[in-house]
């Protein structure tokens, strides 16, 4: 690639950020959301001297090769790097499956990467109309919206997961997984929110087993993590 792929990080071997497959997870660098219980609050801003270089992450996808069934490009946003179809080609041309996580805030972006895509774990932060509670940015539940319809519409695979954190309010998330359901979502993972200290902030939801239970008939697949 003439263009640096900008990294924060990354995982060799992962179990638990591609469903029933072992990924090599790539951390990329920048987001343009500010959400409050953001855990890579490092890899919001973009630092060209702290990036691992790409040809060594490819030298080392070569020796995982047998080892790992696909690559997952995760954040920050990994959408933000308008040189990710490239790099995203370039891993799959070795063979391995393709995975992205991200909360949808260029639908443009999506656009142009989902053909290369094999899997989705898209996050979604609350209701639409309320997004900037959590990300801080206007305007941000449309730019998801948007993002998630093209998913829908698409041929990938993919999960919603919801963080839920301790604002958000119970009747109305009831009321966005109801509306996920009848949008197209077959499969939502909810996520216990951690605090800084990585303890669990348990939200209400969690606790009631009746609501769950009658939440999960709207879904293929309800997971909690």
């Amino acid at each position: 690639m003439d263009k640096a792929l900008l990294i924060g990080g990354i995982v060799s071997l992962s179990t638990v950020d591609y469903p029933d497959n072992i990924a090599f997870v790539i951390f990329l660098q920048g987001c343009s959301w500010r959400c409050k219980y953001c855990h890579n609050k490092h890899l919001q801003s973009i630092e060209l001297s702290q990036s691992l270089p790409w040809v060594e992450i490819l030298n080392l996808l070569e020796t995982r090769k047998g080892f790992v069934d696909g690559v997952v490009f995760s954040g920050g946003e990994p959408l933000i790097q308008d040189i990710l179809p490239v790099a995203m080609r370039e891993v799959k041309n070795m063979g391995f499956k393709i995975g992205l996580h991200t909360g949808g805030s260029l639908p443009n972006m999506l656009a142009k990467v989902i053909p290369l895509v094999d899997w989705v774990g898209f996050d979604v932060k609350n209701v639409f109309e309320e997004y900037e509670e959590i990300t801080g940015v206007a305007n941000s539940g449309q730019m998801a919206l948007q993002s998630l319809r093209m998913l829908i519409e698409s041929n990938v695979n993919f999960e919603v997961r919801i963080t839920m954190h301790e604002s958000l309010n119970t009747t109305k998330i009831i009321d966005l997984l109801k509306d996920l359901s009848y949008m197209g979502v077959r499969t939502v993972a909810l996520q216990k929110c951690r605090n800084k200290d990585e303890i669990v902030i348990e939200h209400p939801i969690f606790s009631d087993k009746i609501l769950l239970e009658d939440i999960s008939k709207y879904f293929d697949n309800l997971f909690i993590r």
